[in-house]
């Protein structure tokens, strides 16, 4: 026994607005909030035992996050980038949002590997795609795993980015997310869904 009901849904099918007793109708929706990065909407929304109220989020959109591994799969480029909201250090993956002219996922995801670490690969598989933070953001991120990576370039940050690349040992990594060392929300995802 599986311990998940066989109905358990595998996808978004059937899971649509208006679709489910839980669902919230949205009366108007505007933006409260813009600036470089993201906006934030404001949506007048009934609950289904017919309260009226305001319920805000964070548009950002889609994201790319890449696993990256050198040539022989025994090592990985991590990013250390400062992050502000947290006042510290973050130790994690090469991430990027997706742009309107992405129509393949996977050249989004080689462009951000190139641009934050000047690393390219050899070819990218798909690993997951998850919504992180649903309740606060319409974020969604695909996350891959790059193989055979090497260093071909220089970085291209943006004017906003602060980051340094290193390789470790991809043992090393497993073992400091599983310590809780690595608290990056996204390297931490990518790591435990690699490893199941």
């Amino acid at each position: 026994m599986s311990g998940i009901d066989d109905d358990w849904p595998d996808s978004d099918a059937g899971n649509a607005a208006g679709d489910d007793e839980l669902a919230w109708e949205t009366r108007d929706s505007e933006i409260d909030y813009s600036c470089p990065g993201f906006d934030v909407r404001r949506d007048g929304v009934v609950l289904p035992d017919g309260t009226e109220t305001e319920h805000h989020h964070v548009e950002e959109g889609g994201a790319v996050v890449v696993l990256p591994f050198l040539p022989g799969g025994d090592e990985v480029v991590l990013i250390e980038e400062w992050r502000q909201p947290v006042r510290r250090l973050n130790r994690g993956l090469p991430a990027g949002g997706v742009e309107d002219q992405d129509d393949d996922l996977r050249k989004a995801a080689a462009r951000e590997l190139r641009e934050e670490t000047g690393y390219e690969a050899e070819r990218f598989e798909h690993l997951c795609t998850t919504e992180p933070v649903n309740g606060i953001a319409d974020s969604v991120h695909h996350t891959f795993v790059a193989h055979g990576c090497e260093p071909t370039a220089t970085q291209e940050l943006d004017h906003n980015e602060s980051i340094r690349t290193q390789t470790v040992a991809y043992d090393d990594l497993v073992e400091a997310v599983g310590r809780g060392d690595v608290r990056d929300g996204r390297a931490v995802l990518a790591v435990s869904r690699y490893e199941l």
